[in-house]
């Protein structure tokens, strides 16, 4: 990657912070990491790791810790496979990602969750487990020696669901992670990334992307939740409980799921109700940080709303395949209701159908298992598997082509749109919509805690009645309180609904149960 090799070589010995850890108190940071203390350790981490003929494959077992981003330079200083496992995985699901794996590298958080899946179901026989200890790697560390890459190779295995409960790896070249920086750093606002917030998971590629590639291109610092905070996407509480750490943090940019988007325009709010300057209640700032959102879509009418409370939201796309983003609005190019236009090294078009094919230098190098999910490589356009409209060249995702429902009757929904117009209301927090064969919409709804099941209820109908059409309406209402394993179990960490699991469980009527 030689545009994060070079920002190393300007910054790695350097004093500046590069890693920020929050109190829990919301007192601002409670450990500060400089890119000499960083880089350091990674150095003497990469001078450990066993010299292989064949690239080495290294899982990845982390919290979002500053020992994560020791790993990561780490191997990118020995030119490993790095394979991220999410902590909210299964150990069947972990199991999957490592079972190619030749070491592990585990922080304390990844310890504790290795012991919960059971060391023996998780970690192949073979596997070396190494524990990473910033404090005592730095101090033992020499200067970081910037690799200078010449040649591409393999950098990273990122987990995509399948259809299965084993996730199939998306393999990431080197250099199409290159080509993805230069062109999205490129469409940024100039010096966004020198403070950003991590909210989510770092084993997500698109965090490890804005929240520590673009950081080392602007020279800046990345502050984490405190390590007793859970993240978003794994707990659908923690959407809530972020916003004080907003204000803490004082960042100048984060990526935001649609969950906290919703969050975000609740707060507002209720800031310009009680006459406070939204961007210092919500963010500790004189200035609203740049605020990018993806993974799912946000209903357009809250974005405006925002933008008319001077919290504007810059939607973008984007998929493991293509090394991540596809498609960002930007400050100065932005269309609401669209996921913008394309970033300048990829190019898109129509499949017949309507699905959204793409092409570019960002692609990735295959998957590591097939699944009938995989995304089709055809004449080196991608197959995304997802519906669009061009305009003007703004992408407008219209939908998923596997997940269009098609009821007992015939009739045809795109559930994203469906389960956007319900998260408007504001206690629920996520909403999955199924109804394949079936003779009505099932809709899972997760709910703030303290929701009352019967009002829920009954405002969930009252909302489909007066907002969408008679086919689009849920009929059959499943509640799962936010905290209880619905979430988990039925939604992924980006807040994308798991729709197969939710079939099973309405084919053998355990949906129903999931209210605490």
């Amino acid at each position: 990657m030689r545009a994060v090799e070079q920002a190393l070589r300007e910054f790695a010995d350097s004093d500046r912070p590069l890693v920020r850890v929050l109190a829990a108190s919301g007192a601002g940071p409670q450990q500060v990491h400089s890119y000499r203390e960083i880089t350091r350790a990674a150095q003497a981490l990469a001078d450990r790791l066993p010299r292989a003929g064949a690239p080495l494959r290294v899982g990845v077992v982390c919290a979002n810790t500053p020992e994560f981003v020791v790993a990561d330079l780490a191997l990118l200083a020995a030119k490993a496979v790095e394979i991220p496992v999410p902590l909210a995985f299964s150990a069947e699901q972990a199991a999957g990602l490592l079972e190619e794996a030749d070491l592990l590298l585990v922080d304390s958080a990844g310890e504790r969750r290795l012991a919960e899946w059971g060391r023996e179901r998780v970690v192949p026989d073979h596997v070396r487990v190494l524990t990473v200890e910033l404090a005592e790697l730095s101090a033992a560390g020499r200067p970081y020696q910037v690799p200078g890459t010449t040649e591409d190779w393999i950098c990273k295995v990122i987990h995509t669901s399948g259809t299965t409960s084993r996730p199939k790896g998306v393999q990431i070249r080197a250099f199409g992670i290159d080509a993805l920086l230069a062109s999205l750093h490129g469409e940024m606002p100039e010096q966004a990334f020198t403070g950003y917030l991590s909210t989510v998971p770092f084993s997500l590629l698109i965090e490890q992307v804005t929240g520590l590639y673009l950081v080392l291109l602007d020279g800046g610092q990345v502050t984490l939740l405190p390590p007793e905070a859970e993240l978003i996407g794994t707990s659908a509480e923690a959407v809530r409980a972020v916003l004080p750490h907003l204000r803490a943090a004082r960042p100048t940019a984060l990526v935001a799921t649609p969950a906290l988007v919703a969050e975000l325009a609740h707060a507002a709010k209720a800031a310009v109700a009680a006459g406070l300057g939204v961007a210092e209640e919500l963010f500790g700032t004189p200035a609203v940080p740049v605020l990018c959102c993806g993974g799912a879509p946000v209903h357009p009418d809250t974005l405006r709303e925002l933008d008319e409370l001077g919290v504007p939201v810059y939607e973008g796309y984007g998929l493991s395949e293509n090394s991540s983003v596809v498609a960002w609005n930007t400050p100065g190019n932005r269309r609401i209701g669209t996921v913008g236009k394309p970033l300048p090294h990829v190019r898109v078009k129509l499949g017949p159908d309507g699905e959204l094919l793409v092409n570019s230098t960002s692609l990735f190098a295959g998957y590591t298992r097939d699944d009938p999910s995989s995304c089709l490589l055809e004449d080196g356009w991608l197959h995304t598997g997802d519906l669009a409209t061009l305009e003007d060249g703004f992408v407008r995702i219209t939908g998923r082509k596997k997940n269009v429902i098609i009821t007992s009757a015939g009739r045809n929904i795109a559930p994203e749109w469906v389960e956007a117009q319900y998260t408007r209301l504001p206690f629920v927090q996520a909403a999955a919509v199924v109804g394949n064969q079936l003779t009505e919409l099932h809709g899972l709804f997760v709910v703030a805690p303290g929701t009352d099941p019967a009002a829920a209820r009954a405002e969930i109908e009252r909302f489909g009645a007066e907002h969408l059409s008679e086919i689009e309406q849920v009929r059959a209402v499943h509640l799962a309180e936010a905290g209880g394993p619905a979430f988990r179990s039925y939604f992924t960490v980006t807040g994308r609904p798991v729709r197969a699991a939710i079939e099973r469980a309405i084919a053998d009527g355990t949906l129903s149960l999931t209210f605490s």
